[in-house]
């Protein structure tokens, strides 16, 4: 189990009036909300101003404290000889996020492939267009369905995979903001995790099962996978859709192929557990995944808070190519589409992400702003943004990869990247 995870609970009426007045996705200036100051040590890291003193209350962090304290006093030290003098990028902007829930097994946020960010907000997902800067909400679930656990969008940018902490999946329609249908019994608790594969939507339970279901049939469950006692928190299908990878709080990885699951029948339990690959090298829970969009059997997967590695694996041979120790928990992943970098976010202490050269694992850059743990990242379209939402209740901006390649000889072409008018870190 991963330390340091946060469960949904009701707000105090207090902080629940203060949400009301703040605005979801409203554009944050100089002066960052700081959440007021909750009773539990179970809740999200929170801060209280005093004068012009400002006084962290790390009291939600106890449990990474300890082991920080515990076991990484050199581990500082041991990555020195690999790391060049890394750069220090800040964001390019920042949104107000009021109601993020803090749980490092959750996955709240998405950018489509139209442009338009999906994220979810207690009961309410919220869609934001890049282009335009504009906010809409697509729906508020009812207390004894929610909070949303999960969001997803499907390769058209306009149909949306909502997630919920009573089991059911909803498909949404984002251009008409309209319920298409609800997927219903397909786990016993909440859905942390959505991944889609053309019409094949995959879905991972706090019950360990993934599911795939064909959302253009009636009877949508067409393939189990159970390889994981604990719940799912990562899946990611790779760019051929032949592969599935798969993270869980058990600490496993596993990698599926999709023509061993529908060779058999669906009943059959040798079809529910032939997985391709069952990697055991994490010591902590697997959220983190990203297949590298240059070489299409390399899987990157990160670890959580007590074990801070980022490996790398070979899905054909099932060999492990390398693992670094990153010195924090690794809450997501993603590879840069034009270059041969990795960026990862982190937890505790720096909630910082971190920008790497691939192979070499030489850090380019270090990307601060966050105060507490960098839980959702999701790329723009283009490959160029990366929209990073955090415990502190921010969604956050950075402009970290450049541009995309463009040919010489081709004409200038006015940017529709957002933000391009703001500067960068190359």
């Amino acid at each position: 189990m991963d330390a340091g995870s946060y469960r949904y609970s009701f707000s105090s009426s207090t902080e629940k009036a203060q949400s009301r007045c703040r605005q979801p996705l409203a554009k944050v200036g100089s002066t960052v909300y700081i959440p007021p100051l909750r009773s539990s040590s179970s809740n999200p890291p929170s801060y209280r101003q005093s004068g012009d003193r400002f006084i962290p209350d790390r009291s939600a962090m106890d449990f990474d404290i300890a082991h920080y304290l515990l076991t990484q006093p050199r581990k500082e030290k041991e990555n020195t000889e690999v790391v060049s003098p890394a750069k220090e990028a800040y964001p390019e902007r920042t949104l107000d996020a009021p109601d993020l829930v803090d749980d490092f097994y959750l996955n709240l946020l998405d950018w489509g492939s139209r442009n338009v960010l999906s994220i979810a907000l207690g009961n309410t997902v919220y869609l934001w267009n890049a282009s335009e800067g504009s906010t809409s909400e697509l729906v508020t679930v009812d207390d004894d369905l929610g909070p949303v656990t999960s969001v997803n969008w499907a390769p058209d940018g306009q149909h949306l995979a909502i997630g919920l902490n009573n089991s059911e999946v909803q498909l949404w329609d984002s251009s008409s903001a309209r319920l298409l249908r609800t997927l219903k019994e397909i786990h016993r608790s909440r859905v942390g995790t959505l991944a889609w594969n053309n019409n094949i939507l995959t879905t991972g339970g706090m019950d360990g099962k993934i599911v795939n279901n064909d959302v253009r049939l009636r009877n949508h469950e067409v393939n189990t996978y159970r390889g994981h006692q604990q719940e799912v928190c990562g899946l990611k299908w790779s760019a051929s859709g032949k592969h599935l990878a798969s993270g869980g709080n058990d600490n496993l990885l596993h990698i599926w192929d999709i023509s061993v699951a529908t060779s058999s029948s669906f009943s059959s339990a040798a079809n529910q557990n032939q997985w391709l690959h069952r990697f055991e090298g994490h010591n902590a829970a697997v959220k983190a995944l990203a297949w590298c969009p240059f070489q299409s059997n390399l899987l990157a997967s990160g670890g959580g808070g007590t074990d801070r590695c980022i490996k790398f694996w070979n899905t054909l041979t099932g060999a492990c190519l390398n693992s670094v120790d990153t010195g924090s928990q690794v809450c997501a992943l993603l590879w840069n589409k034009n270059e041969r970098e990795l960026l990862s976010s982190h937890g505790f202490t720096q909630n910082q992400l971190t920008l790497w050269k691939y192979p070499s694992m030489v850090k380019v850059a270090e990307l601060c702003g966050h105060t507490s743990r960098v839980l959702y990242m999701a790329q723009s379209p283009d490959g160029c943004t990366v929209a990073t939402a955090a415990g502190d209740e921010t969604l956050r901006f950075w402009n970290v990869f450049g541009n995309p390649e463009v040919d010489k000889p081709a004409a200038k072409t006015k940017c529709t990247e957002p933000f391009a008018n703001y500067s960068r870190i190359r």
